[in-house]
């Protein structure tokens, strides 16, 4: 899951960076709207941390503009002013929730939480996602393909976490670059490729039923169906 933070101090931004990226996020960090609204306007994010008070811009005005453009990710407001009138002015512009500060981290992550699952995204509470007989239980950070459990790292499971919440899709490697390792997707790196290989060494190798699939001149899918075979190809 990519998160979006846009806060201008420095410290909280740090703190808040490296407690989400402990929870198993990728963030993204910027300290200025115009900066983090380029951001909002380019890439893909499942939850948006806005702060109102910026330097250059109120954070209200830039998710204004945002929900002007027709973009729905979900946004938590994060403000140190607790009057009942800017929380409202808050939610009425478009956030979908409002945390004051100072705040509690356990607190923070539980918002982020409730408004993934308000999304249609990973509940990291209690989801289990599956395809065919591959099953990830994401809040005990567990796979099992069928009875047998298969030990991945923390970047293999956040990889295949990311295939199985977008499974049937075909993804670039540039959106598995942004999205699982918080990088620009550089064509002369094959680190995309290096991991899907190995990823497939645990989940597909010794399995009849493929799962990964390589769609040529796009990316990779994962899907169960027999008819990817036809348009894919399985070359590691």
């Amino acid at each position: 899951m990519k998160v979006l933070l846009v806060e201008d101090e420095i410290k909280l931004g740090e703190y808040i960076k490296k407690g989400l990226t402990e929870a198993g996020f990728v963030i993204e960090h910027h300290t200025t709207g115009l900066d983090g609204y380029h951001a909002l306007m380019t890439d893909e994010y499942s939850v948006v941390l806005m702060d109102v008070m910026l330097p250059d811009i109120s954070g209200f005005e830039l998710i204004r503009n945002y929900r002007a453009a027709g973009k729905q990710t979900p946004v938590l407001f994060l403000t140190a002013k607790d009057e009942l009138s800017d929380r409202v002015k808050g939610i009425e512009i478009g956030g979908d929730d409002y945390l004051t500060k100072p705040f509690a981290f356990a607190e923070l992550i539980v918002r982020i939480k409730s408004l993934l699952r308000r999304a249609n995204q990973a509940d990291y509470n209690s989801t289990i996602l599956q395809i065919a007989d591959l099953q990830m239980d994401i809040a005990k950070r567990t796979v099992h393909r069928g009875d047998t459990a298969i030990k991945l790292t923390a970047k293999e499971f956040a990889l295949l976490q990311f295939l199985l919440e977008r499974r049937g899709e075909v993804l670039p490697r540039s959106v598995i670059a942004s999205q699982v390792w918080d990088m620009n997707f550089d064509s002369d790196t094959n680190v995309i490729d290096v991991a899907i290989r190995r990823l497939r060494l645990k989940i597909d190798d010794d399995y009849e039923t493929k799962l990964i699939h390589t769609v040529r001149g796009m990316g990779y899918r994962l899907d169960a169906a027999d008819t990817a075979i036809a348009e894919t190809d399985h070359a590691r």
